[in-house]
C-alpha cells in the first residue's frame, strides 16, 4: 500500500484496478522517452549543455501506424471537400474556390451533398450516424463483396477501435466471458477486455505459414479455456494483420467461419487495413460468409458477424478525424436495439469523420474532374509503401539472427530476432525482457522507436519487435542494420 497521505480522493491504491491492469505497449515507455527526445531535438541541434548531445537527428516513430504524423499527405479531395463542410461560407464565390484555389466541380457538389445530410459538422448526428452516409458505405460493401448491404445495420463509429469498445461491452456480460484473440494481437482487444474485467483465450498464429490462423491452434484454445471455466462468446481476427501483415486467404476466413457456426461465436472481422494489400487480395468475412450461405442453405444463417473499416489506415491515414464504422450481420434485433442504446450514451461520432467515411467509401470516379489527381495521389502513396516495406523486408533478411516474413498487407513487419545470451542477462540487470532490451537500445542509438514483441504476445522462447514502414525514405532502415550489427557485436557469446 501506498504510504502517502490521504491528501485527495483519490490515489493509485483506489483508482479502479482494471485501469492499471490495462496494457497498450504501442504507447508505452519507449513511445514516451522517442518523444522527450523529439523534444530535445526541437530545441536545436546540438542541443545547449548540460543537455548531452544525442547521436541522431531525428526520431522515427515506427512504434505506431500514425500516417500523417509521418509525411503521408492527405488526399486532396478528401481535404477539400472537409474545408467546405467545416466553412460553409466558401460557396458564396464557387468561382473563387475554382479559380484560385483549384477545386474542381465534383468537389464542390459532394460538399453541398454531405452539408445536406448533416446540416452542419459542428451539429450532432443520429447516434447511429448520418442515414445518407451509411447508405453509401452499404453501397461500397455490396461493390466490394457483390452482396447487399442493409444501411439500417452500418454503424459509424470514432474509429475502428470505437466500435470494437462498443461490441466488446456488449458482450461481454460477465467476469467469466471470454474472447478468443489472436496472438500476436493489436493490444486494443486485451486492453479492453481488461477494463471488462473479462477474459482474453489467447490462440497462436503460424509463423511458419506466413502468420496465417491455424485452426488446431484455434481449437485448442477454446477446449482449454472452457475447461477453465470460461464461457468464450467471439473470436476476433485482425485481416489484414496487427501486428503481423499477414492477409488471409479466402480458405482461411472460411475455415473461421465454419468453426464459428459450430461453436456458436460471434467473429469480429478487425479489417482496417483492406486497402494495404501487396501480395494477393483482399478476402472479407462478409463475402466469405455470404458464399458460404449460398452454398449451404440454412446452416451458417445464424452466424453472428460484425465487420470493421476505419478510415485512419490505407491511404486515407486520417488517424486524427476519428471515422470508422462497424457492419452487423446476423444478430438478434433485441441485441441489435441494445448496440442503439449503447452508442447513444456518447452522442455520436465525430461528424467530420463521418463525413470522411463517406468520402473513403464513395471517392471520384473515374470521368469525374478530381479522379486524376486523387488516382495519382492514391497510387503514390500505395507504391511508397510497397516500396518501404520491401526495402524493410530486404534488410531484416541480411541481418544476423533475424527472421521475416516477405511483407503481404497492413503498415507492419514482425521480424524475428535472436538475442545473444549476454544480451540476455544485460537486460535481466536493467530489469527488460530481451526484446525491451533490443528496442530500448534501437532508440537510445538511433532514434528509431519500435515495439517490442512482448506488448502484442509471442509464443514462448520466440523474440520479435513491430515496426510501421510509414516514415518516408529508407535512410532510417540503414540506422536499424547499423544498430543490428553493433549489438550482436557487443553481446556476442
Amino acid at each position: 500500500m501506498s504510504s502517502t497521505p490521504r491528501l485527495r480522493s483519490l490515489n493509485i491504491d483506489n483508482i479502479n484496478p482494471h485501469v492499471k491492469e490495462a496494457k497498450y505497449a504501442v504507447r508505452g515507455e519507449l513511445a514516451t522517452r522517442a518523444e522527450k527526445y523529439r523534444a530535445r531535438l526541437a530545441k536545436g541541434y546540438p542541443p545547449s549543455p548540460p543537455e548531452e548531445t544525442l547521436p541522431f537527428d531525428k526520431v522515427i516513430a515506427a512504434n505506431i501506424g500514425n500516417p500523417q504524423q509521418l509525411d503521408q499527405k492527405p488526399i486532396t479531395f478528401f481535404r477539400q471537400v472537409l474545408s467546405i463542410l467545416e466553412y460553409p461560407g466558401l460557396l458564396e464565390n464557387e468561382e473563387a474556390l475554382k479559380s484560385a484555389f483549384g477545386y474542381k466541380d465534383d468537389v464542390i457538389t459532394r460538399a453541398k451533398w454531405l452539408l445536406k445530410e448533416v446540416r452542419s459538422v459542428g451539429a450532432y448526428s443520429v447516434s447511429q450516424g448520418v442515414p445518407g452516409i451509411r447508405e453509401s458505405v452499404a453501397k461500397f460493401i455490396e461493390r466490394r463483396d457483390g452482396y447487399p448491404a442493409d444501411p439500417a445495420q452500418v454503424f459509424l463509429s470514432a474509429g475502428a477501435s470505437s466500435g470494437v469498445n462498443t461490441l466488446m461491452h456488449i458482450i461481454c456480460s460477465k467476469p467469466e466471458t471470454g474472447i478468443l484473440v489472436p496472438i500476436p494481437q493489436y493490444p486494443l482487444y486485451t486492453a479492453t477486455l481488461s477494463l471488462l474485467n473479462a477474459r482474453c483465450v489467447p490462440y497462436y498464429l503460424d509463423e511458419g505459414k506466413a502468420w496465417s490462423t491455424d485452426m488446431g491452434a484455434i481449437k485448442d484454445a477454446l477446449k482449454k479455456a472452457k475447461s477453465e471455466g470460461t464461457d468464450v462468446r467471439a473470436i476476433v481476427v485482425i485481416n489484414p494483420g496487427n501486428p503481423t501483415g499477414a492477409s488471409l486467404a479466402a480458405e482461411d476466413v472460411r475455415s473461421v467461419l465454419e468453426f464459428a457456426a459450430e461453436e456458436k461465436l460471434v467473429v469480429l472481422g478487425d479489417e482496417v487495413y483492406q486497402t494495404n494489400v501487396f501480395k494477393g487480395k483482399f478476402n472479407s468475412f462478409k463475402k466469405g460468409l455470404r458464399d458460404l450461405q449460398k452454398e449451404v442453405p440454412g446452416k451458417f444463417d445464424n452466424i453472428e458477424l460484425a465487420s470493421l473499416h476505419s478510415i485512419s489506415k490505407g491511404m486515407v491515414g486520417e488517424c486524427g478525424h476519428r471515422g470508422g464504422y462497424f457492419e452487423l450481420i446476423g444478430f438478434d434485433p433485441e441485441v441489435a436495439a441494445e448496440i442503439v442504446k449503447y452508442v447513444s450514451i456518447s452522442l455520436c461520432a465525430p461528424v467530420t469523420g463521418q463525413c470522411l467515411v463517406e468520402m473513403m467509401v464513395n471517392p471520384p470516379q473515374e470521368g469525374e474532374a478530381s479522379y486524376p489527381l486523387y488516382k495519382q495521389e492514391y497510387d503514390g502513396i500505395f507504391h511508397g509503401l510497397q516500396e518501404r516495406a520491401t526495402a524493410l523486408y530486404k534488410a531484416f533478411s541480411q541481418m544476423e539472427g533475424v527472421r521475416c516474413e516477405e511483407p503481404q498487407g497492413s503498415m507492419y513487419l514482425f521480424p524475428t530476432i535472436t538475442i545473444p545470451k549476454k544480451g540476455i542477462e544485460q537486460g535481466k540487470k536493467e530489469g527488460r525482457s530481451p526484446d525491451e532490451f533490443y528496442a530500448s537500445r534501437l532508440l537510445d542509438a538511433t532514434g528509431v522507436c519500435v515495439v517490442p514483441g512482448s506488448g502484442f504476445g509471442q509464443k514462448p522462447g520466440t523474440l520479435h519487435f513491430r515496426t510501421t514502414f510509414l516514415a518516408p525514405g529508407t535512410e532510417w532502415v540503414g540506422r536499424i542494420t547499423q544498430f543490428h550489427g553493433k549489438f550482436m557485436n557487443e553481446f556476442r557469446d
